[in-house]
């Protein structure tokens, strides 16, 4: 009995796992849908405009960026701003990403 319940166990995880993927896919899909029909699309524009939007990236599926990629990009935005160029730039981002 005991050898019986790991497999029915890994299961029943598999199962709820394809669940909470499906029903992302399912709001996504009601969610294009609901924009399709407010835009009253119809026919071939309505199925281009579902493809693009069921394709597009959702809001919550944008990358988020590690605490280093997060410095990396301010660094990079202040240099910019200072008009940086050169061993200047070098030099600047070097302290700034060490976290002086």
């Amino acid at each position: 009995m005991k050898m019986l319940r790991i497999p029915l166990l890994m299961m029943g995880l598999l199962m709820c796992a394809e669940g909470f993927a499906a029903t992302a896919q399912q709001t996504k899909m009601t969610t294009c849908n609901a924009e399709a029909t407010t835009k009253t699309l119809k026919g071939d524009e309505r199925k281009a405009f579902m493809k693009t939007c069921l394709s597009a990236p959702a809001a919550n599926d944008a990358k988020t960026l590690t605490p280093q990629q997060q410095k990396m990009k301010d660094c990079n935005a202040s240099a910019k701003t200072k008009a940086l160029t050169g061993d200047a730039r070098k030099t600047f981002m070097s302290s700034c990403l060490k976290g002086s």
